[in-house]
């Protein structure tokens, strides 16, 4: 057994982990995460972000929605890890991945984008979360 992961959804769920875990070798480890953020969460997410690369800038630069979510990530306090290109000549950041996320934290961070946005004067359409 290298990997078993089981979104737990209901009681049967919860017996089939209990079952694997009685299985587990002395060693492995066990993890229990929040539930990950929802495919709705991740779509206004975006619908945000493409919002806010249409009519914002930074120091007057304009930025693509996939930049702008590392932005607001790294305002979140997630870090990214800078790895060298093959020829050592430079590096690049890794990570921000917002699928990743928790429902809280994308939440958290949706707002966080709708508080700034507010502040700065962006328009952001109206998109159920």
């Amino acid at each position: 057994m290298t990997r078993y992961v089981v979104t737990v959804r209901n009681e049967l769920d919860k017996a089939r982990v209990m079952k694997a875990a009685a299985r587990v070798p002395v060693g492995y480890r066990v993890e229990f995460k929040e539930p990950k953020r929802s495919d709705v969460q991740n779509d206004r997410m975006w619908a945000m972000l493409g919002d806010i690369s249409k009519q914002a800038t930074i120091n007057g630069k304009s930025y693509e929605p996939g930049q702008w979510k590392c932005v607001f990530m790294k305002a979140m306090g997630k870090d990214a890890q800078f790895l060298p290109t093959l020829d050592g000549s430079s590096f690049f950041p890794t990570g921000f991945r917002s699928s990743d996320l928790s429902v809280r934290e994308m939440s958290d961070l949706q707002t966080f984008i709708e508080a700034w946005a507010a502040e700065s004067g962006i328009a952001l359409r109206d998109v159920a979360a």
